[in-house]
């Protein structure tokens, strides 16, 4: 049963929902793809300003940067602001850029991936500042660029290069209001073979470089037949996601070809473990492994630039920033909420994966339907959510 503070503070957050959702709509109607996201974090900043917040600013990459108290504490709750495209519009059953209200739920591009974390997190921290945040508090809100090209990049920017290292960060990616704590990492690699081109007609002349890729590809797929295992994460796995090859023209024999591939990493597994995996496969020959590398420009003119490699991480069930936000989420919700993970990355690769500061997830929307053309959430559950956001900040200071 929910409790009288939860009561509260849901009520509170409701007298903000059409608020909310007017700003969840406004976001989804500006096309916000990674490095195009300018006119959305200027939509963004406006309504942080709006709301009151002690300072609004631009990080060096882009990013929305809010600011609630001076406090020792620091939590920094992130919502990336940008997302997938949209791939064919045929697809969609109606305007994937509408913000569409239907049945009580708004749909669109980025209505669970993950926009309706930006407009909670932002009217959570309202809510927190009608009732009076708690002494000793800075409650930091991040509308973060480039996560859906490079997760996490932005968290690394934000704590290495701005001196902002959070002592919690709670993520709003997608979890049905339930609680996550960690997902499997993964990294992005290519496979390279090389032949010698020759005439379609005079085949014999030359080396198929396709040709030479294609038992490699059939090893991948025993590979991720027997890749390793973790009871709480699930099976770490390996796909060739996209293939390519030269030949000087279509009637004449590749003399390169080469494969990507996506490598998804449970505990136990790393960089180095997954790339000698690669090195070891059984036809791979003279063929080339190579770990990607992320090299962009941003909206603002920023470069960023790391390998791909995004590290698996996972937070104790029983750490106290895990037990903090499930109990606010109980006080609101009336029953504690399921404690899980992701199935997808997220920008924890960075927080807790590569930094080890304690991170969790707490937001609507399903994450099954991120990226798709179905994507939607219940205007209730953005209510809910913002109320507890609401509290997490008191929850994690009394711990």
């Amino acid at each position: 049963m929910t409790t009288e503070a939860g009561k509260e503070v849901l009520a509170a957050a409701a007298g903000y929902r059409e608020q909310i959702v007017r700003f969840l709509r406004e976001m989804i109607a500006i096309p916000a793809e990674s490095r195009r996201e300018k006119e959305r974090c200027e939509r963004v900043f406006v309504e942080y300003e709006s709301l009151g917040f002690d300072e609004v600013r631009y990080d060096g990459l882009g990013t929305v940067i809010a600011r609630i108290g001076s406090g020792p504490y620091t939590l920094l709750i992130d919502g990336h602001v940008d997302c997938v495209g949209v791939g064919d519009r045929e697809a969609w059953a109606f305007d994937p850029f509408e913000g569409k209200v239907e049945k009580g739920e708004v749909w669109g591009r980025g209505a669970v991936d993950q926009l309706p974390g930006i407009a909670c997190a932002a009217y959570g921290a309202r809510v927190l500042m009608d009732h009076g945040p708690p002494d000793g508090l800075s409650l930091y809100l991040t509308a973060s660029v480039m996560e859906e090209e490079c997760d996490g990049h932005c968290m690394l920017h934000l704590v290495e290069k701005e001196g902002l290292r959070p002592d919690a960060v709670v993520l709003t990616e997608p979890t049905n209001l339930a609680v996550f704590r960690g997902h499997r990492g993964r990294l992005e690699a290519t496979i390279t073979t090389r032949g010698r081109s020759a005439h379609g007609a005079h085949a014999e002349r030359g080396v198929n470089a396709l040709y030479k890729m294609a038992p490699i590809i059939a090893d991948i797929e025993k590979l991720n037949r027997c890749l390793a295992h973790d009871d709480f994460l699930g099976d770490g796995s390996v796909i060739v996601s996209h293939i390519e090859s030269t030949t000087p023209s279509l009637n004449a024999v590749p003399d390169r070809a080469r494969i990507f591939i996506d490598r998804r990493l449970t505990v136990g597994e790393t960089r180095d473990t997954a790339l000698a995996e690669l090195a070891a496969l059984p036809s791979l020959g003279d063929a080339e492994v190579e770990l990607l590398r992320y090299d962009a420009v941003g909206w603002n003119g920023a470069r960023a630039v790391q390998d791909k490699y995004f590290p698996t991480w996972v937070l104790g069930e029983d750490h106290p920033l895990v037990e903090g936000v499930a109990h606010a989420a109980e006080t609101v919700l009336g029953e504690r909420p399921p404690v899980s993970r992701w199935h997808f990355s997220t920008n924890g690769v960075a927080t807790m994966g590569r930094l080890g500061i304690p991170t969790v997830g707490f937001a609507p929307g399903r994450e099954e339907l991120a990226h798709t053309t179905e994507e939607h959430v219940p205007i209730d559950d953005l209510v809910t959510a913002a109320a507890v956001y609401s509290l997490v900040p008191r929850e994690l200071l009394e711990a």
